[in-house]
């Protein structure tokens, strides 16, 4: 493939950028595991918090984090700058961990600001790109981190500091990282499941890209992205990247695979294209696979992609455009295998915004939207 910019280069760094950050968490893991120790009590409330693709990162993890961390919420900072005192409890104890590519959205910095005024008890975990975003640096003072002040940054690789429009490579690595947080004390012991999602997304991008590409060429104006549990979050995530690479020339959606047939199923025609990110888990899967069925069945002709980690699902009949399959798992507790199903959405956004005539790291031809918010006013 053609290298034409930072959007193709940061899709296709994401399987390196995974295993630099678990290195670097390795490293650190005492003084992580002992920040953990402190502010996470069986009181705490947990917030997963950012904005637009950061938010987004936070519904892919509450499924899978609350078998881990009880009281676990996604909350996203647009919806704190408005409503922190709905939103946050005064009197527990609050754990915001904040993602943010840049750390420079008014919303991020709004949302920390909101609830260390809000709450009586409150820690924060950055989770960021930029080292010179206003997040990371509130938790450095005199060049060092605070986390005696209730703050512990987890800056990641420079490289994931995205300089194109769209999220990727700093979408995929703030979530992997929030997983390996759950899993501090004992990340030592995973890091073979970690390497088999680094590879799970190399056999996606050197066995389907190519495919992608074809795919993304074909004149679809709609985009449907179907997950269910932490891959629903995942779905939400493919749809944003389809619809802002495009410029909102195809308009997505996404949903759960029971939820989509509650009334969403009516966006299906002849000029959609359905990506169904389906689940190992068998009791799961039979739901997800009549869905498919009755989709397939009741659109044609309609592009379908089935993604897929470990062997194919028997959809006998089903006349797939594409099935994705990524051979390294997950097993049955495996939570790091939902991570490289992004990589499929990220590569029809890319493809089909070549497709569309559009620059991938500036798509925005309306200037609608941008790498930074802009004009948002917080108001006291």
């Amino acid at each position: 493939m053609t290298n034409t910019g930072f959007t193709f280069n940061e899709i296709h760094q994401q399987p390196a950028m995974w295993r630099k950050e678990l290195k670097a968490l390795l490293e650190k893991q005492e003084e992580v595991s002992a920040f953990m120790h402190k502010y996470l009590t069986p009181d705490t409330d947990i917030v997963l918090t950012g904005a637009g693709t950061s938010a987004f990162i936070g519904d892919a993890l509450c499924p899978v984090m609350r078998g881990m961390w009880r009281n676990v919420r996604s909350v996203p900072t647009t919806d704190i700058v408005t409503h922190a005192e709905y939103l946050l409890a005064k009197e527990r104890p609050l754990l915001l961990i904040s993602f943010a590519r840049s750390g420079n959205s008014p919303e991020s910095v709004a949302a920390v600001n909101l609830a260390n005024k809000v709450c009586n008890n409150v820690a924060h975990v950055y989770i960021t790109c930029n080292a010179n975003g206003k997040l990371a640096q509130q938790a450095i003072e005199n060049g060092k981190l605070k986390m005696e002040n209730n703050i512990l940054l987890l800056l990641l690789p420079e490289e994931t500091d995205d300089k194109s429009l769209a999220m990727t490579s700093s979408f995929s690595t703030m979530l992997l990282t929030c997983l390996m947080l759950g899993h501090i004390d004992t990340l030592d012991k995973d890091v073979e499941m970690i390497e088999k999602t680094a590879k799970n997304a190399e056999v996606v991008i050197a066995e389907y890209e190519d495919k992608l590409k074809e795919i993304a060429s074909r004149p679809f104006e709609r985009g449907v992205f179907l997950g269910s549990g932490a891959l629903k979050g995942i779905a939400e995530e493919c749809h944003l990247k389809l619809q802002e690479l495009t410029d909102g020339a195809v308009v997505c959606k996404f949903d759960s695979f029971l939820g989509f047939r509650h009334g969403p199923k009516a966006v299906v025609n002849s000029k959609s294209i359905v990506v169904y990110l389906m689940t190992e888990q068998e009791d799961v899967q039979r739901y997800e696979r009549d869905l498919v069925k009755q989709v397939d069945a009741n659109n044609t002709p309609v592009a379908q992609i089935i993604v897929i980690a470990g062997k194919a699902p028997e959809l006998p009949g089903v006349k797939a455009d594409l099935v994705v399959r990524m051979p390294y798992g997950p097993k049955e507790n495996d939570f790091y295998g939902i991570v490289p199903y992004v990589v499929v959405g990220q590569l029809l956004g890319y493809y089909a915004s070549l497709a569309h005539g559009l620059n991938p790291d500036a798509p925005s031809v309306s200037g609608n939207i941008h790498r930074v918010v802009e004009g948002v006013t917080i108001y006291e």
